[in-house]
């Protein structure tokens, strides 16, 4: 599919050596226009239906990061280009998609957009459909210590994990809510085999309990209870897999 794209650069050789790549290696990349700065990358995006954006970290006047806090919540993908690899986890934390370093590899910059076609490919098919994921959860079951023993749970039962700290929230379809001394890790291989996705750092969902997906700067789920909760960036395209 296509993708309609921005780069922001403050530098001229930059754009051009990314316009160049993008046009050789990626054909299904097209560049709607070029910004030098966060003002002109605002005027970009709010003018343009996106896809995808190349954001150079530090920029006159301003980054990357406070260009994403003017705008908001997206519903394009970003990807982080810079010759810092400590922005890495600012940009895990500002949901980006890609985050590539300079001088820039055309490997991965060929790895980068197949990664977030394959995205904007499965929103697309997903988008104004209920979702129906591609299996059903195992009926099995789960046990959660105690302090007197063990509880056991039916793993179709459970809605989400939320972590808190080292211990985890279980929510049930009962509106009931366990809470265990185990980190959301320990639930996330445990239930590894059944239809549960890791979405978030801190949420772990019931993918057959999804019914709605909802695009974003890193997307969002909606249960079948009516909870919205986060999709990671980095957790996004796994998610999507679950879905037909």
């Amino acid at each position: 599919m296509k993708l309609n794209a921005i780069i922001v650069e403050d530098e001229q050789t930059s754009r051009d050596i990314l316009r160049n790549y993008l046009n050789k290696y990626c054909p299904n990349v097209n560049v709607l226009g070029e910004a030098a700065n966060i003002d002109e990358a605002l005027v970009l995006i709010r003018n343009n239906d996106l896809d995808l954006a190349f954001l150079d970290v530090e920029m006159p006047y301003g980054n990357a990061f406070d260009l994403l806090d003017k705008l908001g919540d997206v519903d394009f993908e970003t990807v982080f280009v810079t010759a810092y690899d400590h922005y890495a986890i600012e940009a895990l934390n500002a949901h980006a998609s890609y985050y590539l370093m300079k001088p820039i590899s055309i490997d991965e910059l060929i790895k980068a957009v197949d990664y977030i076609t394959d995205i904007k490919t499965k929103e697309n098919a997903l988008q104004n459909q209920v979702l129906v994921p591609k299996t059903n959860g195992v009926n099995g079951k789960i046990t959660i210590p105690q302090l007197d023993g063990f509880e056991v749970l039916e793993t179709s039962d459970i809605l989400y994990c939320k972590a808190d700290d080292n211990y985890t929230e279980i929510y049930l379809n009962t509106e009931k809510k366990k809470i265990v001394s185990k980190t959301l890790k320990y639930f996330e291989d445990a239930l590894n085999h059944s239809s549960f996705a890791r979405v978030h750092k801190s949420y772990l969902v019931n993918v057959n309990e999804v019914v709605k997906y909802v695009k974003g700067k890193g997307g969002s789920v909606v249960l079948s209870n009516g909870k919205e909760i986060s999709v990671s960036a980095s957790k996004k395209a796994d998610l999507l897999s679950y879905f037909k």
